[in-house]
């Protein structure tokens, strides 16, 4: 068999082909040594490896079989069900089959996971953000639901609705980065290994991800919000190599796409074809509808599964909103309960200096909840989680509107302030 001529793992690695997506958009470049027009989307892929990358992948089963441990645990991520051929093959195209640059990169995964691993990737969601993970969803939307066509979880997240400054007033980067480090541990590793007993044949384990840029804004990437991004994709990229089975990115406004064009021709093929981007709606639902059948896909997104607002409000156990206050002096704000509600309210501060918080009957001025004082314990650090304390002892119920009255213990200079109005049935 001549270098460069396809072998056909089913007899080489015992693991068929992955089923192709009818709807990709093909490559019309010609790629060295794997002839024309080949898909760059099946380039490692068991079943598609060149005599070449046999080779390496025989060589870096051997170094695993050899070194076993922690390099072994680093590889098998998600648990031996993933299987032999296609753990090995999803590191080894991370680095395109360069066996020296992927011995380093699990070597690097290695040291990354070191800490979360002491911890058990932080099983408690609560423990590692410092608040229930309703609170995060709330300040930054994105959840698993549904399965695509070829059995992956699917994935949605909306940035454009992410509110750092929310963040930053009810957890710490190290939070967030723990916070991932239970979503891929977890939360998603506990999907991939249900699918696979739900079907056997489901080997590629990967996620469909959709990225919802509606309402994105310049303003929002600001250093915070890219710090996010960054640390999150970090790990993801050493230690969770090759799990992005597709990208669609939707709602895209103007500004994006016109650098997504520029973007777009500094990366490996395989990746950029990995990678869409609709500007719209429309065009976006039918492209998801192509992916994911429609009893998986949210009816917010063009299927008929729950609308991923409700979905996300069944973690809280009902809505959730929030107010950010800079406060100086005084204040106050005012919130209507509606008939059959209830709502509890929790005040989220880094000020060391502290602030009074009374809850009245804005209609007759009657107190409701007596007066409190919300100071943060710790010092002013960042790595610190904030202080968070509810300020109505037992629930308010509707109908009603009422006030939240806030008085600075010192006048000296703004201190912030989140109110979190939790509503429950």
């Amino acid at each position: 068999m001549a270098v460069g001529e396809v072998w056909n793992a089913d007899e080489l690695m015992g693991g068929p082909a992955p089923a192709q997506d009818p709807h990709a958009k093909k490559s019309k470049k010609p790629v060295k040594g794997r002839g024309v027009d080949k898909n760059p989307l099946l380039w490692g892929q068991p079943g598609h490896l060149t005599k070449e990358e046999c080779d390496t992948y025989f060589r870096f089963k051997e170094e695993l079989e050899k070194r076993g441990g922690d390099f072994r645990d680093t590889i098998y991520c998600f648990g031996e069900e993933e299987g032999e051929v296609w753990t090995l093959c999803r590191w080894l195209r991370a680095r395109k089959f360069v066996y020296d640059d992927v011995i380093t990169m699990v070597e690097e995964a290695t040291k990354t996971r070191a800490t979360a691993k002491a911890n058990n990737y932080y099983p408690d969601s609560k423990t590692s953000l410092g608040v229930h993970e309703s609170l995060y969803y709330a300040m930054y939307p994105q959840l698993y639901t549904g399965h695509a066509k070829n059995g992956v979880p699917l994935f949605i997240s909306k940035p454009g609705i992410l509110n750092v400054d929310g963040m930053e007033c009810i957890t710490t980067l190290d939070g967030i980065v723990n916070f991932h480090w239970y979503i891929m541990m977890h939360d998603f590793a506990n999907r991939l290994r249900a699918q696979k007993v739900k079907d056997p044949e489901f080997k590629q384990f990967a996620c469909l991800s959709v990225l919802d840029l509606d309402k994105l804004t310049t303003s929002q990437l600001t250093r915070k919000c890219l710090d996010i991004i960054k640390e999150q994709s970090a790990i993801s990229s050493i230690c969770f190599p090759e799990t992005m089975y597709k990208m669609v990115i939707i709602n895209s406004p103007t500004f994006f796409s016109m650098t997504w064009r520029l973007i777009k021709g500094w990366l490996d093929p395989r990746t950029a074809n990995k990678i869409e981007v609709i500007s719209n709606k429309k065009k976006g639902e039918e492209r998801l509808r192509e992916l994911v059948d429609v009893d998986q896909l949210p009816v917010d997104y063009g299927g008929e599964a729950e609308d991923t607002n409700k979905t996300i409000a069944k973690k809280a156990d009902g809505r959730i909103d929030f107010k950010i206050i800079h406060l100086k002096a005084k204040g106050e704000d005012t919130i209507q309960i509606d008939a059959g509600e209830k709502v509890e309210i929790e005040v989220f501060t880094r000020s060391t200096v502290g602030a009074k918080f009374t809850v009245l009957d804005a209609n007759v001025n009657n107190v409701v909840s007596p007066e409190m004082l919300v100071k943060h314990t710790g010092t002013d650090h960042e790595k610190e989680f904030p202080t968070g304390l509810k300020i109505t002892p037992d629930p308010i119920s509707g109908p009603k509107n009422i006030k939240v009255k806030a008085e600075s213990t010192s006048g000296s200079k703004k201190q912030t302030y989140m109110y979190v109005f939790m509503f429950k049935k």
